[in-house]
């Protein structure tokens, strides 16, 4: 059993950054960061796993405006967000996988058996 714990929340202008962070209680082979805004449904945003090398995977929408990164002991995973938009609201979740993921299923909510909170981002003009 993996707890996964969620900081850095918040609110901030369009334009602006914001840093979330997960604490882990134990490892996994893929941590990601998924969103949900109200009336829409959950959508991965960032992965990152480690296999043989470690990989990363972005949705289209944050590439070259949010990061992934995580600690050396990969129990801590970051996502570094700049250039908000207000699209970007939402409650954003941790998730563990134990699974090796892929370029298409770090997307699917079902590939990840454990969940953090969430942590609410509120991004305005």
């Amino acid at each position: 059993q993996v707890q996964l714990e969620e900081s850095g929340g918040g609110s901030e202008e369009v334009g602006g950054s914001l840093r979330l962070s997960c604490t882990a209680s134990g490892s996994s082979r893929c941590m990601g960061w998924f969103r949900q805004a109200p009336g829409k449904e959950r959508e991965a945003v960032a992965a990152i796993c480690t296999g043989r090398r470690r990989t990363i995977f972005y949705r289209d929408s944050v590439k070259g405006r949010f990061t992934i990164s995580q600690d050396t002991a990969k129990t801590t995973a970051y996502l570094q967000m700049n250039s908000l938009k207000a699209d970007d609201s939402g409650v954003y979740y941790c998730a563990a996988s134990t699974d090796l993921l892929g370029p298409l299923t770090f997307q699917y909510a079902t590939e990840y058996t454990y969940w953090g909170q969430g942590t609410q981002v509120t991004v305005s003009s």
